[in-house]
């Protein structure tokens, strides 16, 4: 069931897990806004390490934030799946 909610995806564009994060959430039809890291620019990249950071000490990718209100790090299919299921 797609979702409504405001979802980003914090990742790095050359990331295997990244890529299967994206591809299950596309699955799944949940809608979702991606932002590659790498790919950004200076002053953008260190903002959204900054919110990454937020969520995950560590700033490991894929980062899956939902609704501003909860973080799953890495590739989880059964946590992500039970979220939009």
């Amino acid at each position: 069931m797609p979702s409504s909610k405001k979802n980003k995806l914090y990742a790095l564009s050359t990331c295997v897990w990244c890529k299967k994060t994206k591809r299950l959430l596309d699955k799944l039809g949940v809608k979702y806004e991606v932002i590659y890291i790498d790919l950004l620019s200076e002053d953008e990249e260190r903002k959204a390490i900054s919110e990454v950071c937020r969520w995950n000490r560590d700033e490991t990718y894929p980062l899956l934030v939902i609704n501003n209100k909860k973080a799953i790090c890495g590739y989880d299919e059964e946590k992500i799946t039970r979220e939009f299921a």
